[in-house]
Parts: structure tokens; C-alpha cells; sequence
């Protein structure tokens, strides 16, 4: 008897200790690297200008085939390892060339390379309808694909799709976030300075333009509270080609250029002569010089490429720098 009450005691004993590890088996919650590769490796479904792609996994190897998208991927912590040259500089931008060391040129956005781009493999390419709608097909057949609809100034929308493509959303969430308190830091800064009418000239080879509200910059100066030289809004009828981004003009227009501010950019790819000899024609015309910006020291030369085609997140907050030392005289 006594032995089996040992051998009933020491059963006992080991029930304790196999409920005791069952009452361990409860998982623990997941680390962030954890939820993190979790994320990377379950399929998503983006839709976009073209319809719906879907990913197999958060992808590592992207082709970027606009500018302002080369610009969102770096803003998101993502190298390409191809993307189209940039409309200024050989190959990339002077405030991204460092961070795009060692990427591959793949065209430039109105033409891009198919078999470079099919030899960098890539798991993701990200490109736009306006710019290469007729090349969609082939460009799937390499990889998934994603575009966007448009390239004009609202760059906020395409980032949001781009951030959603690369498995980003929350991270590009914080880039926007970081864009709109500098912006609001700013509109602090410049206090009653922003209620100034502000106008916006581009000059090119052989013409010039008025830039308006759809433009890259026109978003940022609304989005500041800045407000555009009321004299334009005339010009902006509905039969204008480029709608309300911007207007063609001969220099009978120049008196129209006037503002409180006015800002100059020139687009002179490879130091374009011709482009460099018509800003030098038109600011040295006596129309030019007779504006009440230009005879008050208002009338600033800016970058084409950060102030226009550029056209991403990392060029808006330098445009946003560069309105404050203009504004604020630094």
C-alpha cells in the first residue's frame, strides 16, 4: 500500500508539471522585427491609374520611372536600383546625387529603357499614365506594376500611392506629417507676411510661361496661405491648354508677371544657351524692369529643379527653406 501511494504521489507530481508547461505554451506577443517580417511576407493589392496589381511580398527591388517618385523612395528610406535621369544634372539632381550613388539610368520619363530595366529584375516598378500608359503592358510582363495618373503639382496623392505600394503606408504617413508641420512652422515664422500676392515665371528655350495654382509650387503656396497675383486669373481661361498649371505668353504679358513677390526659375538642361538667352532677353526687357517686384527688390531667381521639376517631397522642403530666408530676408 505504501508503495503505491509513492507511485500515486510521483504521477501526481508529474501532472503538475505537464499542466504547468501546457500553461506555458501560450504564445508571446510578436516583436516588432517580428510584425515587421510578418508584414513583408503577406501578399497586398494596390489599386491605381491602371487598374490592380498584386504583391506577393514587400518588395526589395524597385524601378522608379518618374522624377517626383525617385524622390518619394528616398524620402521612404528606399534606394532603386534603377530610375529614370533627372530632368537637370548628369544623370541625377544636385540634392539627390549622393543618395542615388550607384543606381542605374533607365531611360528618361518620356522614354524609358525596357531592357535595362528587365535586366535589373526588379520585384516592383513604379511609373505614371501620363508618361508611359502606351509602354503599361510590357512593363508588367517584367514585373508587378504600379502607376499613377498624373504629374502635376499635387506630388501628395502620388506619394500616398507610391508609400502604399512599397508596404510604407505608416512611414509615409510620418513623412507627410513632417512636411506639413514644416509647413505650419513656417506660416508661424512668416506671420502677416503671408498675406502678400505672390507670381511665378519659368523661362525656357524660346519661351516663357506664367506658373499657376496647379502647379508644384502653386500647391505649396497654397498649403502656406500664400496668395497669387490676382491680375493672372484672367489668363487662366478654359480653353488654356495646360488648364491652370500654366500659361504660354508673349512679352506683351510681361506687365501681368507683376506681384508683391515674383519668382524666376530658368530650364536649361545641360546649360541650354538658348534657354539662358531668353531669361537674360526678357529680364533685361524695359516691361521687366518696370515691374513694381523687380524695382522693390522683390524679384528672386530660384532653382528650376527643386522649384519645378523635381517635383517630390525632399524638393518641397527645400522650396519651404528657401521661402523662408527669401521671406525673412536670412
Amino acid at each position: 500500500m505504501k508503495g503505491f501511494k509513492n507511485l500515486f504521489a510521483v504521477i501526481s507530481l508529474m501532472a503538475i508539471f505537464l499542466l504547468a508547461a501546457c500553461g506555458n505554451t501560450e504564445e508571446k506577443p510578436a516583436t516588432k522585427d517580428e510584425n515587421a517580417t510578418k508584414k513583408e511576407d503577406t501578399s497586398y493589392t494596390v489599386e491605381h491609374a491602371m487598374g490592380t496589381t498584386t504583391l506577393e511580398k514587400t518588395p526589395k527591388k524597385v524601378v522608379i520611372l518618374t522624377n517626383e517618385g525617385t524622390e518619394a523612395l528616398l524620402a521612404l528610406g528606399i534606394k532603386p536600383v534603377g530610375a529614370v535621369q533627372s530632368w537637370l544634372g548628369d544623370p541625377w539632381y544636385d540634392h539627390i546625387k549622393e543618395d542615388m550613388d550607384g543606381v542605374e539610368v533607365v531611360g528618361v520619363e518620356s522614354e524609358v529603357n525596357l531592357e535595362k530595366i528587365a535586366t535589373l529584375k526588379p520585384d516592383l516598378i513604379i511609373g505614371n499614365k501620363l508618361r508611359q500608359e502606351a509602354v503599361y503592358s510590357q512593363l508588367s510582363a517584367i514585373a508587378p506594376t504600379v502607376f499613377s495618373e498624373t504629374l502635376r503639382g499635387d506630388w501628395k496623392e502620388n506619394f500616398k500611392l507610391y508609400a502604399k505600394a512599397l508596404n510604407l503606408e505608416e512611414k509615409g504617413n510620418d513623412v507627410l506629417s513632417d512636411f506639413d508641420n514644416h509647413v505650419a512652422d513656417l506660416k508661424e515664422k512668416l506671420g502677416d507676411k503671408v498675406n502678400q500676392e505672390v507670381s511665378v515665371v519659368r523661362f525656357m528655350a524660346g519661351k516663357s510661361r506664367i506658373y499657376y495654382t496647379d502647379s508644384f509650387s502653386g500647391i505649396i503656396f497654397d498649403q502656406v496661405g500664400l496668395k497669387r497675383a490676382s491680375q493672372q486669373a484672367e489668363l487662366f481661361t478654359p480653353d488654356n491648354k495646360l488648364g491652370n498649371l500654366a500659361i504660354e505668353v508673349g512679352k506683351e504679358v510681361i506687365p501681368k508677371m507683376d506681384g508683391d513677390i515674383l519668382f524666376y526659375f530658368t530650364y536649361a538642361p545641360n546649360g541650354d544657351q538658348a534657354a539662358l538667352d531668353t531669361a537674360k532677353e526678357w529680364t533685361n526687357d524695359p516691361l521687366w524692369k518696370n515691374l513694381n517686384a523687380v524695382k522693390n527688390g522683390k524679384a528672386y531667381e530660384v532653382s528650376d529643379a527643386t522649384w519645378n521639376t523635381a517635383g517630390g517631397v525632399l524638393a518641397a522642403n527645400i522650396m519651404l527653406d528657401d521661402l523662408e530666408k527669401i521671406m525673412l530676408e536670412k
